[in-house]
């Protein structure tokens, strides 16, 4: 077919002329050089990818283009495509649309791009070092002009950031359904997932960056403070209405997963040292308030905390240094640590989410550059020496625990087997528990409390403190665990705390009637024209959403950890149940090939119809993890389903398990006789 039939064949497509090349802003963090190992002929195959937006008429032009991002960057980009300025989620009545969920993504696309929300907005590096909301910029032009012209009668189906297309369905169908770097299994691995990046045929979505539903460091704020408080209560015997107050957290990581910890710290009453290499991540942290000291002195670092512990003052501590440089020092002045993880992106350690030892943030990256293999052999060497100080603070009575950012796999990976359980493979777990296997998994997620968030379109802060003195309102009458009390304090506070960057947007860990209830009396408000417009959804790192044996499974004990099954029935079962948004993806928090995440996304409208999506899809999105998880005999998770069984006799039904934990002698006593025979 000639090409100009092509160009006569679509409705939707790039505007014929080329945009300005755009100016960049002075101060923008941006991505480091990806590595990608391509041959020539997949250099050729990458430019020629690219080219398939583009109007022939410019092909001449853009291959040049393409051909030096690829050289410098590892990756094309676009950047021409890239409008001019600063993007941001603007009130929803500001977008071009002909369906409200249409505009509702188009708030959550560039509230994800806002330069106070992105890690490297440039290269559409929303957090976690890698994960893009797409990946380039003709596809977010490509995807903006179909979420302008979709009906209520349409879904758009984007593919590792490729909009595919739009096709007919029907007005209680999703609007829109994502995939991001779904693997075939013999490929599935972080060699071939980089040069499937680099070709511009895979997209690693991170989770909330590719499904579009990012509300900024926020989202993993409340996660932390639960974390970090039941922590307190396991290990320290805190109260369950007692806080962290005199105790010393120590993490890593100001911007790469989240930034989040010295927050959370604060808000649970402790004192945190956090460590950064990257100077802008911490001014980031330091301008929005989300730690309230910064010094480059491990001196000062130090006596700041110990006079803040002694007060009994809540304070989030920024060191601008390495972490390791940070726990050789305590233990050189005997500083006791009550709390201690990290917060880098080990899941992608050799792509600049982990900083070797010695290296300064700038040298990490001209090292990436210039001697990659160096560079991973230089990460191993202080991954080894990073677990070996964990184990030291860990015998003088430090709680230690893997923050789901692949850490210990990391170190497992750098050749120390040590910290496997059997010794010899990652098969039975870490010595040290991931936050889930021994807190996130049997207090929060066993009795389906998890993330659930949600975006007011209109971007009005009163619409946003409405909807938490809805939601507070809700749990203060339904006030059962102490999990709920922890969620009415977090409630109130929310606003004091300042944790909104970027949009209007709030996340709480809620169960799946709340979900349910507070989702239903939020669209009733939309209905009655109390607020505009809402978008509930949740991070993918939740109870039925994601499979992840060195995270959100870790403390699923029965063999099944290592499937996909949930996550992808989760997802699949959000679709058939009408959510607005549809997303799966591979990788996530702890890296390609080592989890699969399912997530959502919900336009409350007002309207009855989206009543009626609510009360299939919110409990189903919930108890599919809480199934799951009761199958594997986690005992809050079997009472948690027989009490849905009970609530919903007669339309839903959960199978439960007999348990065989008491019956060992029986079992061994079995398997002897059977190997006498």
């Amino acid at each position: 077919m000639a090409m100009f039939d092509v160009d006569k064949a679509m409705t939707v497509k790039l505007d014929y002329e080329l945009p300005e090349y755009p100016t960049f802003a002075d101060g923008i963090r941006r991505a480091p050089r990806r590595e990608s190992h391509l041959s020539e002929a997949d250099k050729k195959l990458a430019i020629k990818n690219a080219l398939r937006y583009i109007h022939p008429d410019h092909h001449a032009q853009m291959a040049e283009e393409f051909a030096k991002e690829l050289e410098e960057h590892g990756r094309i980009y676009g950047y021409r495509f890239r409008p001019q300025g600063k993007l941001y989620g603007k009130p929803i009545e500001q977008y071009k649309g002909n369906c409200t969920e249409g505009k509702a993504f188009q708030v959550m696309i560039e509230n994800n791009l806002d330069f106070d929300v992105a890690l490297y907005p440039y290269e559409l590096v929303t957090y976690g070092e890698a994960g893009q909301v797409c990946q380039n910029w003709m596809q977010y032009r490509l995807i903006k002009k179909y979420l302008e012209v979709m009906t209520n009668e349409q879904t758009l189906v984007v593919m590792s950031g490729h909009p595919l297309g739009l096709f007919h369905s029907h007005p209680t169908a999703p609007r829109c359904i994502i995939s991001n770097g779904l693997m075939v299994g013999m490929y599935d691995n972080q060699k071939d997932f980089n040069r499937a990046a680099a070709l511009g045929v895979a997209n690693y979505g991170q989770m909330t960056a590719g499904g579009w539903m990012y509300i900024g460091p926020q989202g993993i704020v409340h996660g932390t403070f639960n974390t970090l408080l039941g922590a307190g209560r396991l290990k320290l015997g805190i109260s369950e209405d007692g806080n962290l107050a005199g105790r010393l957290f120590i993490s890593a990581g100001l911007g790469g997963m989240s930034g989040a910890q010295g927050k959370a710290a604060e808000i649970a009453g402790a004192v945190s040292i956090i460590a950064e290499v990257d100077e802008s991540r911490i001014m980031t942290r330091y301008t929005q308030g989300w730690v309230s000291e910064k010094t480059g002195s491990l001196d000062e670092a130090l006596s700041i905390a110990q006079k803040k512990m002694a007060a009994k003052e809540p304070c989030a501590i920024a060191y601008h240094g390495n972490v390791v440089d940070l726990l050789e020092y305590l233990l050189e002045k005997n500083v006791h640590v009550d709390l201690l993880s990290d917060q880098t992106s080990c899941h992608v350690p050799y792509d600049g989410g982990y900083c070797p030892q010695g290296l300064t943030f700038e040298q990490r990256t001209e090292m990436l550059d210039k001697d990659p293999e160096g560079f991973c052999k230089l990460v191993d060497k202080t991954l080894r020496h990073h677990y070996e100080l964990i184990c030291k603070l860990h015998e003088q009575g430090t709680y230690f625990f893997d923050y789901g950012n692949a850490f210990l796999k990391s170190v497992f990976d750098a050749g120390v087997t040590a910290v496997c359980k059997n010794g010899e493979n990652d098969l039975d777990g870490f010595v040290f528990p991931s936050y889930v296997e021994d807190i996130l998994g049997p207090f929060l997620f066993d009795y389906g409390y998890g993330p659930f968030r949600w975006c007011c379109l209109s971007r009005n802060p009163d619409d946003l403190d409405k909807t938490d003195a809805a939601a507070a309102d809700y749990i203060q009458a339904h006030n059962r665990r102490y999990q709920d009390h922890d969620n009415y304090i977090w409630l109130r506070d929310a606003k004091k705390n300042k944790m909104v960057v970027g949009t209007q947007c709030r996340i709480l860990y809620s169960d799946a009637m709340g979900r349910m209830n507070i989702a239903l009396k939020f669209n009733e408000m939309v209905r009655n024209g109390e607020i505009g417009p809402v978008m509930l959804g949740r991070d993918h790192h939740d109870t039925g959403g994601t499979d992840s044996p060195f995270r959100e499974t870790s403390n699923i004990k029965d063999g099944s950890n290592i499937m996909a099954d949930m996550a992808t029935q989760c997802y699949a079962g959000n679709a058939a149940r009408g959510m607005s948004l549809v997303a799966l993806h591979n990788g996530g928090g702890v890296g390609v090939s080592k989890s699969i995440n399912g997530g959502f996304g919900m336009v409350l409208d007002g309207s009855e119809n989206v009543d009626a999506i609510l009360r299939m899809s919110m409990p189903w999105d919930v108890m599919v993890g809480v199934a799951r998880r009761s199958w594997a005999r986690n005992e809050h998770a079997v009472s948690t389903a027989a009490e849905y069984n009970k609530m919903y006799e007669g339309q839903d039904h959960i199978t439960l398990p007999y348990m065989a934990e008491n019956d060992e002698q029986l079992i061994d006593k079995a398997l002897k006789s059977a190997e006498s025979k």
